[in-house]
This record gives structure tokens, sequence and C-alpha cells, in this order.
């Protein structure tokens, strides 16, 4: 009986040694996190998909709780988050306007011209890296081979009949479609926006006629319609201005390729 009471009472001794021991290790190297910090992360979504450049939202909001990012530099959240990150980091947002993804290529099965088969790897960046570029006879547009559909985690862009086409309900604006694409023909545009130019092309008119139905022909049509100074041509492609365009749609209507749409 003595033998377990003393057992008891040396167990007993050393759980409280230990305990001390770890308390006093618990204040001498705790590591001190700003408040600020747990209450902005505490806003983020929690994604972790790194959009915002940041290896997940804890970094993200370390970086913000520093001032080496912006209120507003989750593209996930948007908005909302913005206005919620503002409220705890004591500053005004700037209004966040709302991007998506456009894929500038209207050159579907039905309106490129083919040039070739091709037999290999089925990824944009392997099919950019030979000479012809895969089968269509346009050298700007949209490989169809998918490589920006592998990188986006939101599944906002898929290839249908030769194009990847971005479905805008679903997407975050994370930019990994644009990085990943080897033609460079996807960019962020704000969704707001009411047409845009499906095309990439820099080839002159008749070389475009001859290689897709859906292309610029650089006829300046669209640039002589505008009231607004909104569109140009520039290396025989139209593009849009969006901060000066009001969407009347004047350009899309005297568009003789019907490259100008309504998104």
């Amino acid at each position: 009986m003595d033998m377990i009471l003393a057992t008891i009472i040396v167990l007993a001794v050393v759980g409280l040694l230990i305990g001390m021991l770890l308390v006093f290790a618990d204040e001498t190297f705790a590591v001190e996190v700003d408040p600020k910090e747990q209450a902005v992360r505490a806003c983020l979504p929690g994604n972790n998909c790194g959009a915002c450049g940041f290896a997940g939202c804890d970094a993200m909001a370390a970086a913000i709780a520093k001032g080496d990012a912006p209120v507003n530099g989750c593209p996930v959240g948007g908005a909302a988050v913005a206005a919620r990150v503002s409220q705890v980091m004591g500053v005004n947002a700037d209004a966040l306007e709302k991007k998506v993804a456009f894929v500038k290529c209207a050159g579907t099965c039905d309106k490129v011209k083919l040039h070739s088969n091709y037999v290999g790897i089925e990824s944009c960046e392997a099919v950019a890296s030979i000479p012809g570029k895969g089968i269509k006879s346009c050298q700007f547009g949209c490989l169809g081979y998918g490589s920006c559909v592998k990188a986006c985690q939101f599944d906002a862009i898929h290839v249908e009949d030769g194009v990847a086409k971005v479905d805008r309900s679903k997407c975050v604006a994370c930019g990994k479609c644009v990085e990943a694409c080897p033609q460079h023909i996807i960019e962020l545009v704000p969704d707001k926006s009411k047409f845009a130019v499906q095309c990439s092309s820099r080839e002159k008119g008749p070389t475009v006629r001859k290689q897709c139905e859906a292309g610029c022909i650089g006829c300046m049509m669209c640039t002589r319609v505008c009231e607004h100074d909104a569109i140009h041509v520039d290396g025989n492609l139209a593009k849009i201005d969006y901060e000066k365009c009001v969407g009347c749609g004047k350009c899309a209507e005297k568009c003789p390729a019907k490259v100008i749409r309504r998104r």
C-alpha cells in the first residue's frame, strides 16, 4: 500500500513539474501574433488558392497586416471581403472592379481553316513550340488543347468546339489561365463591359479571310463609328479601351467580320 501511495505522489510531482515547465516554455518562447493579422485572416475566404500572389490565406493576412499587400488583394473574396478587411485595418478600400477572363478568339472548328494534322502531346505549350502551331491556319488564336483548363482551380474555363470559353459566373479573375496560355490571348477585362474584340490575329485583312471566318480584318470601321474614342486598330487588330467604352454597341453593329461581340 505504501508503495502505491509513493508511486502516486511521485507521478503527481513529476506531472506538476512538467506542467510548470510547459507553462514557462510557452511564455518564454511564444511567438507574438498581431491581433490584426488574426482578424484579417478571419475575413479571408480560406481557399488558399494562391491567386493573390501569396502562398495562402495565412501569408496574405500577414502581408495585409504589415502593409505589404492591399486590403482588396483577394480576388476570390472580391469587394465584400475587401470591405471587411478595410474595417479591420482602419482604411478605405478602393472600389474593387470585378474582372473576368476573356478569350480573344472566335476561331471555332467551323470558322477556322486547317492546314495540317497533329499527333503528339496534347498541351498548348507543346503545340506552340512546333512549327505551324498545330492544325489551325491562324497562328494567333486558341490552340484548343486546354492548358488554361488545367490551370484553373475553379472550373471556370473549358474548351468548346476547339476554343477555350470562360464561365463568367465561376471566374474569380485569379489570372492563372492568363499565365498558362502560350498564345497570350486570354486577358482580364471588366465584368461590366458589354462588348469585346474576340480575335488576336495581327495579319492583314486578306490573309485573315483566308485563315478564319471570325477574324478581325483591321478595316477600322469600328474606329470611324465610335463617338467616344474607345476603340482603335493597332497592328491590324481592333482593341477596346474599357475606360472610355460606354457600351453603345455601334462598333459591333458596323463590324463586317462580326468579331466585336456582346459578352
